[in-house]
């Protein structure tokens, strides 16, 4: 069974303080190289609060992971296979937005995640979220308005768009209605 929103949130701040501490890094160091405060990166890692996407996308930037790594790694499962009912499920507590890491843990360079963003939703990703991993967005249904610097892309239902260099992007919900995507993350290096 899938774990509950609160129990997720403090296994990332635990998995957080464990990437931290395997790089050596003091708490004031992963908030200079995330942009995230110092107070706020304490406060991830005692699990005292639910990180936004774009914190947390800050944070696994530094790290050098996609955030989908991030949330994985405090859910790591064995074995080929991952069921829906146990795929980590994280809601973005700003936006709403729904994020289901989809792929098993393995050794293989490729992550899939499957997002609901809610209608109205707005979700910025800082560029270190992309930095060494290639992404496709594949729209699944509604429509998705992705901002890539300052090129505006906009997904229909079965569209695929593969992200170019690095840049700050935006995921935006524009309608009514909810818009559902995957995003295949290709780890490089």
């Amino acid at each position: 069974m899938s774990i509950k929103a609160d129990e997720l949130n403090q296994r990332i701040g635990a998995r957080v303080r464990l990437e931290r501490d395997r790089l050596g890094w003091s708490l004031t160091e992963l908030a200079a190289r995330s942009g995230v405060s110092r107070a706020m990166v304490h406060k991830v890692e005692r699990g005292d609060c639910s990180p936004t996407a774009t914190l947390l996308a800050r944070l696994s930037g530094a790290f050098g992971l996609s955030m989908s790594a991030l949330i994985a790694r405090a859910e790591v499962r064995a074995g080929r296979l991952l069921r829906q009912a146990d795929q980590p499920v994280w809601i973005d507590p700003q936006s709403g937005y729904v994020r289901r890491h989809v792929s098993p843990a393995s050794d293989m360079p490729l992550e899939l995640v499957h997002v609901e963003l809610p209608p109205g939703a707005v979700v910025a990703m800082p560029a270190a979220a992309y930095v060494a991993r290639r992404q496709l967005i594949w729209a699944l249904a509604g429509t998705l308005v992705f901002l890539e610097g300052d090129i505006r892309h906009v997904l229909e239902a079965g569209d695929c768009l593969e992200l170019g260099p690095p840049a700050d992007c935006v995921f935006r919900n524009e309608t009514a209605t909810p818009c559902t995507y995957a995003v295949a993350v290709l780890k490089q290096g």
